[in-house]
């Protein structure tokens, strides 16, 4: 019996010493660093490679910049979702590299000047979209070009006031972006002046998404009001498309509106 109980106590021992795991880094992507002259501060990059990009150096890829890109905020899941929808068996996206944009003030880097007394009151650090667009034009988009094998179709991802930025680079810079994924814009800014701002021709030529969850009248409406300023423009070369998501809102919208962009903005391509 003594010798039962010694066996029973010895075995845990036993088996943790037969069982041997091996640790690595598990890593999916890097990040850079940025001393932006610019925006006169230090900026971080997360970067996600296809997952045969280091296989084949002749093949050059297409480029999503995604808002919002810290590793705290949208760059995991995004990263994730890119992949899985770049599966040869899924073919919604052609495989890409991934560019989140760390943030450092995103109130001050997404939104352009306010006349809006409320607006300026609880948005301080307000109004340095201009500097973050050239930021963008003059520092990102030449860093990732060179360091990285990319084509020319890009792509920018902007949710929130990502999305308010992201209108205003179509409106005022269209050529900087071939496609345009805006989600939950924040276009009650500045009381809806970017709506009321004359699109540029160059907008027309652009593949434009936009989405919105059940997030209130504003927000709502607004959304459809891009829509409809662009779609009632729309001469047959470009490309938008709405989608109402009634099951979501503010905080989750992102994920099923990606999914539904990537499907509906690459799938057809894909096919071709």
């Amino acid at each position: 019996m003594r010798s039962f109980l010694l066996t029973l106590l010895l075995l845990p021992a036993f088996l943790s010493a037969q069982i041997q795991a091996i640790s690595a880094p598990l890593t999916i992507g890097e990040t850079l660093s940025l001393q932006s002259k610019i925006l006169g501060e230090e900026r971080k990059l997360n970067v996600y490679l296809p997952t045969y990009y280091q296989y084949d150096s002749l093949k050059n890829y297409p480029v999503i910049y995604l808002l919002d890109g810290s590793m705290d905020e949208d760059f995991m899941h995004v990263a994730g979702l890119v992949q899985f929808c770049s599966f040869s068996w899924i073919n919604d996206l052609p495989e890409s590299i991934l560019v989140g944009i760390a943030n450092v003030d995103r109130k001050r880097d997404f939104t352009y000047p306010t006349r809006n007394r409320k607006d300026r009151k609880e948005f301080p650090t307000t109004g340095g979209s201009a500097k973050f667009i050239d930021f963008l034009k003059n520092e990102v988009q030449p860093l990732i070009n060179e360091r990285f094998r990319t084509n020319d179709t890009t792509t920018i991802i902007g949710q929130s006031l990502g999305g308010l930025l992201a209108t205003e680079i179509l409106f005022k810079q269209p050529a900087l972006f071939d496609n345009y994924v805006i989600i939950s814009p924040s276009l009650w800014w500045d009381d809806q002046s970017l709506l009321k701002y004359p699109l540029n021709s160059r907008a027309l030529t652009k593949n434009i998404f936009v989405g919105v969850g059940k997030e209130g009248e504003i927000m709502e409406n607004d959304a459809r009001a891009l829509y409809n300023k662009v779609k009632a423009r729309e001469d047959g070369i470009n490309h938008i498309h709405f989608q109402y998501f009634p099951q979501r809102d503010h905080g989750d919208a992102l994920h099923e509106a990606l999914y539904r962009a990537f499907e509906l903005l690459f799938k057809l391509k894909n096919l071709e």
